[in-house]
């Protein structure tokens, strides 16, 4: 089966094998030499020098931990949203009792700069704004560095990060663009199974942290930090991954992050070079377009999702639909992780095949 949706990815041979590695003592040596090499490894794709912890859940949970541990009910929140995953980040801030004012821009489309500034002009008092920096949804990439700009123009004001599906394949620069909570997710970039989330905290958000009053349990990252200082995790941690994990994170930091960078976007290059050829368009526009899932429009009259269908059944491979107003009219190709050109070839090749089928 050749799976090319944004997550989960394939997992290669060599990390596959680590998982079946036999259990060890969570509160013993060989786990805080682990955690502690794991957890700068960590440090070093974020480019941060901030807090970092390690979550045993889906991307979703590390979401909810950057929202739970930073703000107070009744906080004034911006989120600026461009697809379901900018929404789902002001979803859960307005559930923990936040004043989330949206600011949505048009699906296909980047975060408008400008929108965005005057947003934060006519909004006072605006504790934190929450930008997914990649929307899988719509395979738009937002310019995270010109947000944190705009952003930061108040420096007591938070930046929140959903970058579940850019960190470890698009650039992201943690400390330097002054992203003051970002979260990504295993079963990305990272070539993991599906199990872990990365938070990175800076110390502004420890600040705000030190004030939150939103109720948080399993999440709470004070108990994490606590028992990050004796190598320990404060609830059972999803092992396996973890051994995984490093595993990856050796390759990933040998390989070279701008090595990592360049060939996530030689691979999206190589993925919209096939859908042009074979006569499909991007559904944003290219400028935009994500380098770790393409989003392709389906030629008038056929539902996405029946397309979708037909390749898996005649080819096995398995593409992604759209959600909300894009169901049934885009599908989109993941192409984050360790992905091979022949990979891609073999997806191009088998969409063309069933275009001429249907």
């Amino acid at each position: 089966m050749n799976l090319r949706i944004p997550g989960p990815i394939p997992v290669p041979d060599d990390i596959l094998q680590i998982l079946s590695r036999q259990m060890i003592n969570h509160r013993g040596p060989e786990f805080k030499e682990l955690l502690y090499r794991v957890t700068e490894r960590l440090k070093t794709v974020f480019a941060t020098e901030n807090d970092m912890f390690i979550l045993s859940s889906s991307g979703t949970g590390g979401m909810e931990a950057a929202i739970s541990n930073t703000l107070s009910v009744g906080d004034k929140v911006i989120c600026a949203s461009i697809g379901s995953f900018g929404n789902r980040f002001g979803e859960i801030a307005k559930r923990f009792g936040a004043n989330v004012e949206m600011v949505n821009f048009e699906p296909g489309t980047s975060i408008n700069i400008e929108v965005l500034e005057q947003a934060l002009n006519d909004h006072k008092n605006v504790k934190a704004v929450l930008v997914t920096h990649n929307e899988t949804n719509t395979g738009v990439t937002n310019n995270l560095k010109q947000v944190a700009k705009i952003v930061k123009k108040d420096p007591s004001r938070l930046l929140l990060v959903d970058g579940i599906s850019s960190v470890c394949s698009i650039p992201l620069q943690t400390d330097e663009w002054e992203c003051d909570v970002v979260v990504s997710a295993s079963q990305k970039g990272w070539m993991l199974p599906p199990g872990l989330a990365f938070i990175s905290f800076s110390p502004l958000a420890w600040k705000f942290n030190s004030v939150s009053d939103m109720p948080r349990f399993y999440f709470d990252l004070i108990q994490y930090k606590s028992y990050y200082e004796k190598g320990q995790p404060p609830w059972t941690p999803a092992l396996s991954i973890i051994f995984a994990l490093d595993k990856a994170l050796e390759q990933i930091i040998d390989e070279g992050m701008e090595n990592v960078y360049s060939r996530h976007s030689s691979i999206a290059n190589q993925v919209r070079n096939g859908i042009k050829a074979i006569g499909l368009s991007l559904f944003p526009d290219i400028s935009v377009a994500s380098n770790t899932v393409t989003a392709v429009k389906s030629p008038d009259g056929l539902d996405a999702d029946i397309l979708r269908k037909q390749v898996q059944q005649d080819h096995d491979v398995v593409l992604a639909g759209g959600y909300g107003p894009q169901q049934g009219k885009i599908f989109r190709i993941g192409h984050l992780g360790y992905v091979k050109p022949k990979e891609i070839d073999e997806t191009i090749d088998a969409i063309n095949l069933t275009l001429k089928n249907v």
